[in-house]
C-alpha cells in the first residue's frame, strides 16, 4: 500500500539525482545498477532501454528498490521500495525531465517515435515502503 513520503524522505529524493536501483533476477538474486531518476509525487521514474537486464526484471517481478545516498557528509541515505512496471507509451515528457535532471539544464523536446526508436522504456517504482534513512536533513518546515 503507497503511503506518502515523510518531508525529508522526499527532499532526499528530490535533491539527490542519482541512485541505485535493485531488481531481482530471474534466479532471484539481485541485480544493481546506478540510475538517474525523478521523483513526481510519491512515484520514482527511471529511464532506460526495454532490453536492458533492469527493465527485464521489473517485467516479470513487478518489484524494484532505489538506495539514494547524498554526495556529502554525513551522507544521507535512504531506501525506497515498491511495486514498479515499465511503461512503453507516453514516456516523451517524464523522459525529458529525466534527461533534464541528468544534464542539468533545460528538458529537451522528445518525441514518442523517437524514444520509440532508440528502444526507450520508463520505469516506474510505486513507493511502498521506506526504509534505512539516516543523517536525513531536518525538515525546516517545522
Amino acid at each position: 500500500m503507497q503511503q506518502p513520503l515523510e518531508p525529508r524522505v522526499r527532499s532526499l529524493l528530490e535533491t539527490v539525482p542519482v541512485g541505485v536501483i535493485a531488481t531481482q533476477r530471474r534466479d532471484g538474486r539481485a541485480r544493481q545498477s546506478t540510475v538517474y531518476f525523478v521523483l513526481d509525487g510519491d512515484t520514482i521514474w527511471i529511464s532506460t532501454e526495454a532490453a536492458r537486464a533492469k527493465a527485464l526484471d521489473v517485467g516479470r517481478s513487478g518489484w524494484a528498490s532505489l538506495c539514494v545516498v547524498s554526495p556529502g557528509a554525513p551522507y544521507a541515505s535512504v531506501t525506497v521500495e515498491g511495486s514498479a512496471s515499465v511503461q512503453a507509451t507516453d514516456i516523451a515528457p517524464m523522459t525529458s525531465r529525466i534527461l533534464a535532471r541528468i544534464s542539468g539544464g533545460e528538458a529537451a523536446e522528445l518525441t514518442e517515435g523517437e524514444l520509440a526508436a532508440a528502444g526507450r522504456v520508463l520505469l516506474r517504482l510505486d513507493v511502498d515502503r521506506v526504509y534505512g534513512a539516516s543523517h536525513l536533513p531536518e525538515d525546516e518546515s517545522r
